[in-house]
């Protein structure tokens, strides 16, 4: 044994856990694992040590040589079982992912991970590191590549039948097709999750992803009561868990909320025991735009956008709601103001609504391309001219009506005559 290698016992492990500061406790414990015995109880003290040196570099952010320590474990792989070493290396690359700003350390690690496990033929443990690498593609939006991993991946667990893996899959994938707005195609990944999920038990927390992805589908379709639904499961799953999406699925419950306009609930649901756990940023900014949704006032629900732009503007979901309820509350407002008049200044609106001129001349002229009421805009005047909605004339109806019973009576004859003939 070298000098400077410590023997693989419990004691070593202690030493390492009573050191002054965590760059002693780090050496100790790679002294450790520098002992060439291969002891069955040797082997097991190494797997603790390896399991706390990965928790001490990632308290000490230290991701580079996370990665490096994975590279030099890799004899020691050969001599314990594959489920243990697919547990540690899965292990570190979760480690690496606690680090703030290691996303593209996060990918290149995985690839080199996929590498190994090919050469080593360690399938089982391949495949969820490519499920992993997928995930990482998609957050790091480079969507043509997470799709071919995933496709062909699904492909070859179809094979082996791994329902629990094939469930992350399809729910992935399901993820990636809704981020390019491909509807169909992510309503039927999360069907075929959930297909496989009724085969097997499914853990809690995975449930409450299917429930929050069917939820946040059914929100896009505008079917706010089913989504609120589902993101309740959702949002009882991580809840008993104490998960920090349970936060979000609240949010959600509270935008569908909002979006079937019963704003007046939302305050209700946050002073509930379950939504106090979570008040904060993100529940503050929901309440704000039910407040302003309940006064249809436009300057609250911009001040609300402002002050809590990372909760509303920054998440894509409430974002896209949002940005529709924005549009026709708008809407609403301008034809309520403009109704009285049939000749109007602009600035005279914008000054009613409290909102830049430029801004309400824009909206007027678009609400006047979608037909939503009859007018011109005076841009030389700075005016807004709303015509009388034309009225129809009955007499065309009428008479596309009395030409068609004119139509079916010659069709009539005619068959009778033809009977006749013959």
């Amino acid at each position: 044994m070298s000098s400077s290698t410590l023997p693989a016992t419990t004691d070593s492990i202690a030493q390492a856990l009573e050191a002054k500061t965590p760059s002693e406790a780090i050496s100790i414990l790679y002294r450790v694992l520098e002992n060439p015995s291969s002891a069955p109880d040797a082997l097991r003290i190494k797997e603790q040590a390896i399991t706390n040196l990965s928790d001490l570099l990632r308290q000490e952010n230290r991701a580079e040589e996370l990665r490096s320590f994975l590279t030099q474990l890799r004899p020691f792989f050969a001599l314990i079982p594959k489920a243990k070493t697919a547990k540690i290396v899965r292990g570190i690359i979760d480690d690496v992912a606690k680090i703030p700003g290691t996303s593209d350390l996060q990918i290149s690690l995985c690839k080199e991970v996929v590498q190994w496990t090919r050469a080593e033929k360690r399938t089982f443990l391949r495949q969820r590191v490519e499920a992993k690498l997928a995930a990482l593609l998609m957050e790091n939006k480079e969507y043509p590549e997470a799709l071919n991993l995933l496709s062909g991946l699904i492909k070859e667990v179809r094979r082996l039948d791994d329902k629990l893996l094939l469930v992350d899959i399809n729910l992935l994938e399901s993820k990636l097709h809704f981020s390019l707005r491909n509807l169909p195609k992510a309503k039927a990944s999360l069907t075929a999750a959930r297909t496989a999920a009724n085969a097997i038990y499914v853990p809690p927390a995975q449930q409450g992803n299917i429930d929050l992805q069917s939820g946040i589908l059914h929100a896009e379709e505008k079917d706010y009561k089913t989504a609120y639904s589902y993101f309740f499961e959702a949002f009882e799953a991580f809840n008993a868990l104490e998960d920090p999406r349970a936060v979000f699925s609240l949010k959600y419950m509270l935008l569908c909320k909002i979006m079937v306009s019963q704003a007046d609930d939302v305050a209700g649901i946050i002073s509930s025991k379950a939504g106090l756990q979570y008040v904060g940023p993100e529940l503050d900014a929901m309440k704000a735009v039910a407040d302003a949704h309940s006064k249809r006032s436009l300057k609250l629900f911009e001040t609300a956008l402002r002050d809590f732009r990372a909760q509303l503007e920054e998440d894509p979901i409430v974002h896209r709601h949002l940005s529709s309820l924005y549009d026709t509350l708008l809407e609403q407002n301008l034809c309520r103001l403009i109704e009285p008049f049939s000749r109007v200044e602009i600035a005279h609106i914008a000054e009613l609504i409290e909102l830049p001129v430029d801004h309400v001349e824009k909206k007027l002229s678009q609400m006047i391309l979608d037909k939503k009421f009859a007018g011109t805009l005076d841009q030389g005047a700075g005016c807004l001219v709303i015509f009388d909605d034309p009225k129809a004339d009955a007499i065309y109806p009428a008479t596309l009506e009395t030409i068609s019973n004119i139509g079916k009576v010659v069709d009539s004859l005619y068959v009778r005559s033809a009977k006749i003939m013959t």
